[in-house]
C-alpha cells in the first residue's frame, strides 16, 4: 500500500506554484498602495468613532445647569453610550465572525452618524440619553471589527504600526469632538454643535466605506452558541488575555475619569476659565496622536512587555502634576498623560492579536468590551469621587486605578512567550 507523499516545490507545477504564492502574499504589506488605504479608512472609521463618542465631553457642565443635573448626572450623557457600546461589543464581534468585517463597519458608523444628528433634536434630558445609548450601540459594530480586520489583514510585523495608526485616528477624532463642541458651545447652542459632529461623521462614513479594501482573510466561524461559548472559554484559560482585559478597563476608566471633571476644576476657582479655552485645551491629544503610532512602532522592535509598564509610568506622572495649582504644569500634565494613555492603549490592544490564537474577533469584543465598561463604570464613580473630595478625591481615585494597571503590567511582562512569538 502507498502513501501519498506531498510535492516538492520544484516539482510543483509553474501555475499550481503561482497559486501558492498567492495564497502565502494575503497579508497586506507596509509600502503598498493597499496599507495606505487600509490606515486611511481606518484613520477615518477612529476618528469618526471616537468623534461622535466624545463630542459630548466638553458639554457636561453646560448640561448641568441647563438640565438641572449634577456632575455625576451630567456625566451619562457619555457612560449610556459606553456602556451601551459595551453591552454590543459582546454582539457585533460574533456577527462579524459571521458575516465578515467590512459590512457591520460601515453599516455602524452610518447609523451612529444618523443617531447624533437625532440626539441634536432631542428636547428633553431622557431623549437625549436614548439617543446617546443608540450612538454607543451603533459604535459597537466598528470598534469590535477594526481591530480584529488589521489583525487578519496587515502583515504580523506590521501590525503594531498599523493599530498604532488606527489609535491616532481615535485621538484625533476624541480630541476634533472636543474641540469642536468645546468652542462652538461658546458661541451656538449644544443642538447646533452635535449637528455639525454628525454631518462630519456622515463624510467619514462615506470616505471608509469607499476605500476600505476587502477582506482576504476572513473564514465565517458559526454563530452557534456552542461555538461562541467555546471561544470564550478558551480566552479566560489563557494566561495573558484575561490580563489584558483587566488592564484595558483601568486604563480606559483612568482616562475618561480625568477628562470628565478637568473641566469642573477649570472653571471653577482659582481659574475661572471660560468654556472655549476649555475646549481648546483638548489639543493635548495631539500627544496621543504621535504616541499611539510611535509606541506601537516601538512596540514591534522592542517588545510589548518593555513598553506596556513604562507608558502607564507615564500616566502616573502626568497624574502628579495635575495635582498641582500652576495651570501650565495642570496643562503639561494633561499632555503627559494623554501620551501615555494612547501609548499603553496601543501596545495592549495589538497584543490581543498576539496572543488570540483563535476567535480573534470575540478576544477583540471582550477586550473592548473591558475597556468601554472601564469608561461608563469609573467615569461615573469618578463623579463621586469629585463630590467627596473636589480634584484631589478625583486624582487618588484615578492613581489607585493605574496602580492597578502598573501591577498587571508586571505581571503580563513575566508571563512564558506563545510558539511563534518573538516580540510580544
Amino acid at each position: 500500500m502507498k502513501t501519498a507523499v506531498a510535492p516538492l516545490a520544484h516539482e510543483i507545477s509553474p501555475r499550481v506554484q503561482d497559486d501558492v504564492v498567492e495564497l502565502k502574499d494575503v497579508y497586506i504589506e507596509k509600502g503598498t498602495p493597499m496599507f495606505m488605504r487600509t490606515v486611511l479608512a481606518l484613520f477615518c472609521g477612529g476618528f469618526a468613532t471616537f468623534a461622535l463618542l466624545y463630542c459630548v465631553q466638553p458639554m457636561m457642565p453646560l448640561l448641568s445647569r441647563e438640565f438641572s443635573v449634577n456632575a455625576a448626572q451630567s456625566s451619562l450623557i457619555l457612560s449610556v453610550a459606553t456602556c451601551l457600546l459595551a453591552v454590543g461589543l459582546l454582539i457585533t464581534g460574533p456577527i462579524s465572525d459571521r458575516i465578515g468585517r467590512k459590512p457591520v463597519m460601515v453599516a455602524a458608523l452610518f447609523a451612529a452618524a444618523l443617531c447624533t444628528i437625532a440626539s441634536a433634536m432631542m428636547p428633553t434630558w431622557q431623549g437625549v440619553l436614548v439617543l446617546r445609548a443608540l450612538v454607543g450601540l451603533s459604535l459597537s459594530g466598528l470598534a469590535a471589527v477594526a481591530m480584529t480586520y488589521l489583525s487578519e489583514e496587515i502583515h504580523p510585523k506590521h501590525i503594531g504600526l498599523a493599530m498604532g495608526l488606527y489609535i491616532a485616528g481615535n485621538a484625533i477624532g476624541g480630541m476634533c469632538g472636543r474641540l469642536i463642541t468645546g468652542v462652538l458651545i461658546d458661541f451656538v447652542s449644544w443642538h447646533t454643535a452635535l449637528l455639525v459632529i454628525g454631518g462630519l461623521a456622515l463624510i467619514a462614513a462615506a470616505v471608509f466605506w469607499r476605500i476600505l479594501p476587502e477582506s482576504r482573510n476572513f473564514r465565517p466561524r458559526s454563530l452557534h452558541p456552542r461555538s461562541l461559548l467555546d471561544g470564550f472559554t478558551q480566552h479566560f484559560r489563557d494566561a495573558g488575555l484575561p490580563l489584558l482585559f483587566l488592564e484595558a478597563f483601568v486604563l480606559m476608566g483612568a482616562f475618561v475619569t480625568l477628562f470628565n471633571y478637568i473641566g469642573y476644576r477649570l472653571l471653577a476657582a482659582p481659574y475661572h476659565l471660560d468654556q472655549a479655552f476649555v475646549g481648546l485645551l483638548s489639543v493635548v491629544y495631539l500627544s496621543g496622536i504621535y504616541s499611539s503610532a510611535k509606541i506601537g512602532a516601538l512596540a514591534d522592535k522592542l517588545g510589548r512587555r518593555k513598553m506596556l509598564w513604562a507608558t502607564i509610568a507615564l500616566m502616573l506622572a502626568g497624574l502628579a502634576l495635575t495635582m498641582v495649582t500652576p495651570l501650565p504644569l495642570v496643562i503639561l500634565g494633561m499632555l503627559v498623560f494623554t501620551f501615555g494613555f494612547f501609548g499603553a492603549h496601543s501596545v495592549a490592544s495589538s497584543w490581543i492579536g498576539r496572543r488570540a490564537l483563535k476567535a480573534k474577533g470575540q478576544a477583540s469584543s471582550l477586550y473592548l468590551f473591558s475597556y468601554y465598561a472601564g469608561s461608563s463604570v469609573a467615569g461615573t464613580a469618578g463623579g463621586m469621587a469629585w463630590h467627596l473630595g473636589g480634584w484631589n478625591g478625583v486624582g487618588l481615585f484615578i492613581g489607585g486605578l493605574l496602580m492597578v494597571a502598573l501591577l498587571v503590567a508586571v505581571k503580563l511582562a513575566k508571563l512564558p512567550l506563545l510558539p511563534g512569538n518573538v516580540q510580544v
